[in-house]
């Protein structure tokens, strides 16, 4: 009898460990269902690290309207904020939080690189869903009090595949799977087991006023550990 309860008991405790890694986020019926988070976990194989959240509507199917202007555009966005230090991608060391981006917006194209409707021109897709990789730092100018943060490109560091906006964005190509409930993207980022992580789903807005941020956090639908605190945890695949 002994043995089962110690057998049982290890059991219990490894499934704790496992849920520990997780992030879970409760339902609240006030906040957009396409953007309220009920989960958030993140994988890596060891050469590659998968991101994914779990939405109590489906993934992707809220976009912002086109206004037909840069100014004041509009962008929506699942992010998974993360302690990966923005050198691991590019950008300049210790320069803010380096997140993970999923995003829809209208009124411009900022991935040149790439054809994401697969139409022939490779200006026109900012409306589709795609990924960047952002680094987010504090801005009071900015409502929800995030920005993306303000760069120099040629004096600031960005990554090889930045579309040279004076914002810290790069536009790698990596393709994000919206399907249903569920948000996901594969990045090659190695060695990240164990790398901190949170959830969020916002709103951003493009201002032209030179004396406000450029790409500010506007609004904020939810964050899974409802504080920032990044407690995921990317967990090893078996």
């Amino acid at each position: 009898m002994q043995r089962i309860l110690s057998a049982l008991l290890a059991a219990t405790l490894a499934m704790c460990s496992a849920v520990a890694h997780e992030i879970t986020s409760p339902v609240d019926a006030s906040k957009p269902a396409a953007f309220d988070i009920t989960r958030a976990g993140a994988s890596t194989d060891g050469r590659l690290t998968t991101f994914a959240m779990e939405l109590v509507g489906v993934a992707g199917s809220v976009k912002p309207a086109a206004t037909g202007s840069l100014a004041g555009a509009k962008v929506e966005s699942y992010v998974w904020p993360t302690s990966l230090d923005p050198s691991v991608v590019g950008f300049d060391e210790a320069s803010g939080i380096l997140s993970l981006a999923i995003t829809a917006h209208p009124d411009f194209d900022d991935t040149p690189l790439y054809d994401e409707d697969q139409d022939g021109d490779p200006a026109n897709d900012g409306a589709d869903w795609h990924s960047h990789w952002v680094v987010l730092v504090k801005d009071e100018a900015c409502a929800a009090g995030l920005k993306v943060r303000d760069v120099s490109p040629g004096v600031d560091l960005l990554p090889a595949t930045a579309p040279y906006l004076p914002i810290a964005l790069d536009s790698p190509g990596m393709s994000p799977i919206l399907n249903g409930r569920t948000a996901r993207i594969t990045v090659p980022v190695s060695d990240s087991e164990n790398v901190s992580f949170d959830a969020v789903t916002a709103e951003l807005q493009v201002n032209e006023k030179t004396e406000v941020p450029l790409l500010c956090v506007t609004g904020v639908h939810d964050v899974a550990s409802g504080d920032l605190s990044l407690p995921g945890r990317v967990m090893r695949e078996e």
